[in-house]
């Protein structure tokens, strides 16, 4: 989700007073009976609920707030009214050293199936552990939530945990590639929740791998799966074989890829690599090994593609299309969606750290638009369209109307509590700065190609067919990138892409961008 700002300092007096005596008259029936002297409590969350719960139990005298939860690690070491913010790890020194009798769960925006896994987590402790009653949502608009995801996105938020679809994942062997990335270590977490029997996660990222690994033990010890962290490149193709056979996956979700626009434009080589040809390794080998179903996370950015990025991922939805359109037992399939709200490389943390220097707030063009999802909607739709899957399909969300950027950008700006600097304000706090189109990229992104989206059994995913090449076309384009690789000739290999991505204009680009050749990858076979 995005990240919430956070403002040191005691709750809003609007609304608080009314808010702390629900809340205390909550607290007052679980504490009804009890005979301890002193109860040492501690918040999880540091979010307004729980500021103005940890306020207002001060003024109970047998009970100590001794600690603030908070999984940000940037908050961790603060204090909030007097009560320190610490890291929800080695909590069993935390809960010795501060004699922490109860643990109360402040996270309102938390889904019920992931409070009932942290609950769960939290009571192997020994301690008691209690999630606080819904709250309006008015309540709980406050100095941390200046404006509101739906705001963002323009739309509601697609709401709920897996309503449908769960059952196809439930005690099964899947793989995710690219688990340690954005979208990926959401899959794994909403995964984890579906039950499977074991869950694999491919990350080329030691590091990244490491942070999920870490992050899923716990969640994965409570539902019982066996998490099993590979260390990897999608490009190696007996490596992935190995994983496939060896760990018997019956699921491929396919996330590994390089996203962001200006770089791949910049290192064409190797972006083209990862995400055209390492598609095809992971897409054939799960085909060789008899792997049920195998899933394409791909993006917007495929569709009439203006950069490499978007065309190299366009050329890897082509790959899985003819593999769908062959004869074989694998389900393949696609999902495509928009713009991430929270990811590495977003709009919207970029915006929120310019904001907290005090701007300039960096705009390409006033005229910009993209479409917007979080985090968490992105896994879902993937979890949920891979489950609807029959074979081929391109699945995109119904994501409302593009958000134009320039005025999210204005919108941020207010919701922190600034005004903004222009011509009819010249004394106003932040500016916003147009710095122009990046290479490769378009003022407006689209989610298909082709007319005649079909609805499907869930509202907001539609299917589409696109066309694609045929078998012999796909292998030779396969080959001739593959040699255009090989020899490092960059403008082969553009050449190639075009060819391929039929829809492919460079966006304010020469006929071959620059590209990076690094050591020679492992490349698929005919």
């Amino acid at each position: 989700m995005i990240k919430q700002f956070l403002k040191v300092s005691a709750p809003r007096p609007h609304g608080a007073a009314g808010l702390a005596g629900v809340l205390l008259s909550w607290f007052g029936r679980l504490h009804a009976g009890r005979k301890r002297s002193m109860t040492r409590v501690a918040v999880y969350g540091t979010g307004r609920a729980g500021r103005i719960l940890a306020e207002a139990l001060k003024a109970r005298p047998d009970t100590s707030v001794v600690a603030f939860l908070d999984d940000d690690p940037e908050l961790h070491g603060a204090t909030l009214n007097g009560v320190q913010v610490c890291a929800p790890t080695r909590l069993d020194r935390l809960i010795a050293a501060r004699r922490i009798d109860r643990i109360i769960i402040s996270m309102p925006f938390m889904s019920a199936v992931e409070q009932g896994a942290l609950r769960r987590r939290l009571a192997g402790f020994g301690v008691e552990v209690h999630c606080m009653p819904p709250l309006p949502d008015m309540a709980l608009d406050g100095s941390d939530r200046p404006f509101s995801t739906d705001d963002l996105l323009g739309r509601p938020v697609v709401d709920g945990c897996l309503p449908m679809g769960a059952e196809a994942y439930r005690s099964r062997a899947i793989l995710i590639t690219g688990g340690g990335g954005t979208i990926g270590s959401e899959l794994c977490r909403q995964i984890v929740q579906c039950g499977p029997a074991k869950l694999v996660l491919l990350d080329l990222s030691e590091a990244a791998l490491y942070r999920i690994a870490k992050d899923l033990r716990s969640l994965a010890d409570t539902f019982g799966v066996n998490l099993v962290p590979v260390l990897g490149s999608v490009l190696d193709a007996p490596h992935i074989a190995n994983i496939l056979t060896r760990h018997g996956v019956e699921i491929v979700l396919h996330a590994a890829a390089y996203k962001h626009v200006p770089i791949v434009e910049e290192n064409a080589r190797v972006g083209l690599a990862n995400n055209a040809l390492g598609t095809a390794v992971v897409a054939r080998a799960a085909r060789a090994a008899g792997v049920a179903r195998f899933v394409l996370v791909s993006s917007d950015k495929a569709v009439r593609p203006g950069s490499l990025m978007g065309a190299s991922k366009r050329f890897a939805e082509l790959v899985v299309q003819d593999l769908a359109a062959r004869e074989g037992g694998t389900v393949f399939s696609i999902v495509r969606f928009g713009n991430v709200l929270g990811s590495s490389g977003s709009v919207v943390p970029l915006f929120q750290e310019q904001i907290a220097r005090g701007g300039p707030l960096t705009l390409t063009d006033e005229r910009a638009t993209r479409y917007f999802m979080t985090i968490p909607e992105a896994a879902r739709l993937v979890l949920t369209a891979g489950a609807l899957a029959e074979g081929g399909e391109v699945f995109v969300l119904d994501m409302g109307a593009p958000v134009r950027i320039g005025e999210l950008a204005r919108r941020m700006i207010r919701g922190a509590g600034y005004s903004v600097r222009d011509a009819s304000n010249p004394d106003g706090e932040v500016e916003i700065r147009v710095t122009g189109l990046r290479p490769g990229e378009k003022l407006h992104e689209e989610l298909m190609v082709r007319s005649g989206a079909q609805l499907t059994a869930h509202p907001k995913i539609i299917r589409v067919r696109e066309d694609h090449l045929s078998e012999l076309e796909m292998a030779a384009a396969l080959r001739d990138l593959r040699n255009a690789m090989e020899n490092a000739h960059d403008a082969a290999m553009i050449e190639v892409v075009r060819r391929t991505v039929r829809d492919y204009v460079p966006q304010g680009q020469p006929n071959a961008p620059s590209a990076v050749a690094l050591a020679r990858p492992c490349y698929p076979g005919e």
